[in-house]
C-alpha cells in the first residue's frame, strides 16, 4: 500500500503495469479505471474520492474535533466577548474600555477577574455539540461529494469548486440546524462571568439546566434562537473549512506534483481557516448578539427582532468595521483549530491504514 507520504514504491509492485512507460506514482487506492492514453500517467493523488464508511467518519470527526477546542476554545471564548462589547458597552455604567478592548486586553480582563478556568468557560456545550455538529457535517458533505465527483478530460475524478461548496453549504447548515442549543448553550456560558461581574443575576449554571431554563422561558421556538444566523454561520465556516481544505489539497497537489503528505496538509489547512474566519465573521458577530440577549416572556429578543434588525442596528450604532469585530481573535481560534482538526483527522486515517481525505 503507498503511503502518504513523499515515499511511493514503484507502481510494477502492486499492478502489472509495462516497464518501458514513462509512470509515476500510482495510487492503489484510485477508485476509478485509470485512462489508457500512450503518454505518461501523472500522480494519483493518494486522496480518497469514495464515501467513508459511517462510523468511522462520525468517530473520526468528533475526536478530531475535541482536539482541536483544547488548542482552539480560549479564542473562541475572547471574540465572543469582543464581539459583544459595543453591546455592554451601551448599557448604564459601563466604560469606554468596554468599547475598545482588544484581544489581549479581553483575554487578561478574563483571567484577572474571572479566573483562568474561564477561558474555558462553556467547552462543555461545545463538546456536547461537536457529538452531533461535526459527525453529521462531515458525513453530509461526504455524501454529497461522492455524488458530485466527475469524470474529467482525462478519465480520472475531478472535483470542481461548485461541487465542493454545495457540499460544505450543504453540510454546515444541515448540521447546524439540528444543534442550534447547543451553540445557544456555548455563548451564554461564555458571557456568564461578565454578566455577574456587571451585577447581573446569572442564567446558566451548567448544560442541562441551561436547557430547561431556556425552554421554560421560551419553548421548542427559544431553544432555536438565531437559527439564521446560526445556520449562515455554520455554512460559511465549513465551506471555508472543509471545502477549501479539499480544494486546497488537491490543487497543491496538482501544482506542486506532490502526493498527499504532511506538509500539503498543514498548508491546506492554514488555507481553509483564513477562508473559514473571512467568510463567516459578519455572520457569527450577528449570531453572537441574538443568541446573548435576553428575552421576554414569550421568548422574543428584547434587542433584536431577528438577524436583519440586528445587522441594521450594528452598521447604524457602531459602523461597518463591527461587522468584523473580533475577527482577529475568530482567525486565531479558526486557523489553529483547522490544523489541529485536519491533521488529527487524516493522522487517525493514516494510522487505520487508508488513504487521505
Amino acid at each position: 500500500m503507498a503511503s502518504q507520504d513523499n515515499e511511493v514504491p514503484p507502481p510494477h509492485e502492486h499492478l502489472n503495469l509495462p516497464l518501458d512507460r514513462d509512470w509515476d506514482y500510482v495510487s492503489t487506492f484510485a477508485p476509478y479505471p485509470l485512462p489508457e492514453e500512450n503518454g505518461p500517467l501523472r500522480l494519483q493523488y493518494l486522496v480518497t474520492n469514495r464515501k467513508t464508511p459511517f462510523v468511522e467518519m462520525y468517530i473520526t470527526s468528533f475526536v478530531s474535533a475535541c482536539s482541536a477546542e483544547v488548542v482552539g476554545y480560549p479564542f473562541d471564548v475572547c471574540k465572543t466577548r469582543m464581539q459583544i462589547q459595543g453591546e455592554l458597552a451601551s448599557k448604564p455604567g459601563a466604560g469606554q474600555e468596554a468599547r475598545y478592548r482588544g484581544l489581549l486586553a479581553t483575554a487578561h480582563g478574563i483571567i484577572r477577574e474571572e479566573g483562568v478556568h474561564k477561558l474555558y468557560g462553556g467547552i462543555s456545550a461545545m463538546i456536547l455539540r461537536h457529538t452531533f455538529f461535526s459527525g453529521i457535517k462531515m458525513l453530509i458533505y461526504d455524501n454529497i461529494r461522492e455524488k458530485v465527483i466527475v469524470a474529467g478530460k482525462d478519465g480520472r475524478p475531478r472535483l470542481t469548486f461548485l461541487g465542493s461548496s454545495i457540499s460544505g453549504i450543504a453540510a454546515g447548515a444541515g448540521a447546524n440546524i439540528v444543534t442550534v442549543p447547543s451553540d445557544l448553550i456555548k455563548i451564554q456560558m461564555q458571557m456568564e462571568g461578565k454578566r455577574r461581574l456587571m451585577g447581573e443575576p446569572p442564567r446558566i449554571h451548567n448544560v442541562f439546566q441551561a436547557l430547561t431554563s431556556i425552554y421554560q422561558t421560551g419553548g421548542i421556538v427559544g431553544l432555536w434562537k438565531g437559527t439564521v444566523p446560526s445556520t449562515w454561520c455554520a455554512a460559511l465556516v465549513t465551506l471555508g473549512d472543509v471545502s477549501f481544505y479539499d480544494l486546497s489539497k488537491r490543487s497543491l497537489m496538482r501544482v506542486l506534483d506532490q502526493p498527499d503528505s504532511r506538509g500539503i496538509q498543514f498548508l491546506s489547512a492554514i488555507i481553509a481557516g483564513f477562508a473559514g474566519a473571512g467568510l463567516s465573521t459578519p455572520a457569527d458577530v450577528i449570531k453572537s448578539r441574538i443568541m446573548n440577549q435576553p428575552t421576554d416572556a414569550w421568548g422574543r429578543g428584547l434587542h433584536y427582532k431577528g438577524a436583519l434588525d440586528c445587522l441594521s442596528k450594528l452598521l447604524k450604532q457602531e459602523g461597518l468595521m463591527a461587522m468584523y469585530k473580533g475577527f482577529i481573535p475568530y482567525w486565531l481560534r479558526v486557523s489553529p483549530w483547522s490544523m489541529v482538526f485536519w491533521m488529527t483527522f487524516e493522522q487517525i486515517r493514516r494510522h487505520r491504514g487508508v488513504e487521505g481525505y
